[in-house]
């Protein structure tokens, strides 16, 4: 993972006493000795926000700025997020700050220590340039933080997730797609030009290859793990043992593939027919276990869908359930697929049953048993990349209809009825925890619009 460069500034202006007119602005940094007051002060919260911290994270030391010539361009350059404590000093000096087009986020004081200048005059003066509208597009009222640690946390945390995730090299076995005849064929084009994905198409034929170099090699030893994946304590067979050896086979296969590109992420094309045949199993058992193990494994290559899984597991820091959404109605709605992680919280295993996956009835497939109680974030992306929908839900059971086989049911904590009415795309993602205010925070930085139902 990326490790987020975060750099503190601390913006200041000392006033000097003048006769007879007003000469000191708002704020309590009024001498030297408050300059110093105010540095360790921030020194010892950042210490204390380290600790919080549980993504990798590196704060840089605080500089304290009260001219826009003192800004290091190197400085800032070398940083991934701009902390500002907006305590005093022109506006120039943020003007600056912000035009080397890093995500920023103003810290000011109100009542955790000494007023700042800018409580009174960041939306009016900066933010709006002295108009009834605000005039920036790269910086908004979300970027302001009032005395509140907790939220610069989420903050980071969201600029964490969008940094791992912009970039990212994907492996698409059987090539790129997307779901949906027309909007889908644009996915993969959008998912490079948004996200700036690396996506390698590893060719299907060459997959078929490697299948059968390996095959002779290493089948005792997919033999003995799969024998000890099977005698975990939470877990029952009801398929045939060979799909599970075949399906160790075909992790070690993607594993390597996954070292060799070095990358963490994999997805698979033509799953539910291409595959089968070449490995003798299905995909559903060897991308659930990835994912266990912290990569990214998806099926079905779906580049609509996939940039928000790549996105909510580096926010969340736990493995994402890419499924199929059904009718939302009375509260709930019923999410399933044949592939789902088993280390949802990242770091339990669910119990699971391995049966076939459900369309073929043939292979290694999860049936994860989800915890009930649970809540979880559900995202639902667009065809168009331009608007997406987030829920918080809470999972009630996971009951075993005649579809997909790792299937969830969960209650909607929104308006159902407004998610019925706004739907788009096909595919969801889902995972543990609450995390939409940093989705909706990343997703502005890249122009995607989103919307909490």
């Amino acid at each position: 993972m990326k490790e987020l460069n975060v750099k503190p500034l601390l913006i200041y202006q000392l006033p000097e006493r003048k006769k007879q007119r007003s000469w000191r602005p708002w704020g309590g940094i009024q001498t030297e000795d408050d300059l110093k007051e105010e540095i360790n002060r921030i020194n010892k919260e950042i210490e204390e926000l380290l600790h919080k911290i549980e993504f990798p994270c590196r704060i840089l030391p605080l500089t304290p700025i009260d001219r826009k010539d003192k800004i290091d361009s190197q400085e800032i350059n070398y940083s991934d997020v701009l902390l500002i404590y907006a305590a005093g000093g022109s506006v120039d000096i943020l003007d600056k700050l912000t035009s080397y087009g890093k995500p920023v986020i103003f810290f000011i004081r109100h009542r955790s220590g000494p007023i700042y200048y800018w409580y009174e005059v960041i939306h009016p003066t900066f933010l709006r340039r002295k108009t009834d509208d605000i005039s920036r597009e790269d910086v908004g009222v979300e970027d302001i933080v009032i005395d509140d640690y907790d939220e610069i946390l989420w903050r980071l945390r969201s600029i964490y997730g969008l940094k791992n995730t912009i970039g990212k090299r994907i492996i698409a076995v059987g090539g790129p797609s997307g779901w949906g005849e027309i909007s889908g064929r644009d996915a993969p084009f959008l998912a490079r030009k948004i996200w700036h994905l690396d996506i390698i198409d590893f060719p299907y034929p060459e997959l078929g290859e490697r299948i059968k170099k390996e095959k002779n090699k290493i089948l005792n030893e997919c033999e003995r793990k799969a024998r000890e994946y099977l005698q975990q304590g939470n877990i029952t067979l009801e398929t045939d043992e060979k799909f599970v050896i075949n399906s160790f086979l075909l992790y070690k296969i993607f594993k390597d593939l996954l070292i060799e590109y070095k990358s963490d992420a994999i997805t698979i094309n033509y799953c539910m027919n291409t595959i089968m045949p070449l490995a003798e199993t299905t995909a559903c058992l060897p991308l659930s276990l990835l994912n266990d193990e912290g990569y990214l494994a998806f099926c079905e290559s779906d580049f609509v869908v996939i940039p928000s899984g790549i996105l909510l597991h580096h926010i969340s820091g736990k493995p994402v359930f890419l499924n199929d959404p059904t009718t939302p109605h009375n509260g709930i709605v019923t999410l399933a697929h044949c592939t789902a992680p088993r280390k949802m919280d990242g770091k339990n295993y669910e119990p699971a049953k391995i049966v076939t996956h459900f369309e073929s009835d043939y292979g290694a497939s999860p049936k994860v048993e989800f915890k009930k109680g649970q809540q979880v974030t559900v995202i639902v992306p667009d065809f168009s990349g331009k608007l997406w929908i987030g829920f918080k839900g809470k999972i009630l059971e996971s009951p075993s209809f005649p579809i997909c086989r790792s299937q969830v049911e969960v209650e909607i904590e929104g308006d159902w009825k407004k998610l019925l009415q706004k739907m788009r795309g096909f595919h969801w993602m889902m995972c543990y925890g609450d995390y939409l205010k940093e989705v909706g925070y990343a997703l502005k930085k890249v122009g995607i619009k989103f919307e909490i139902v």
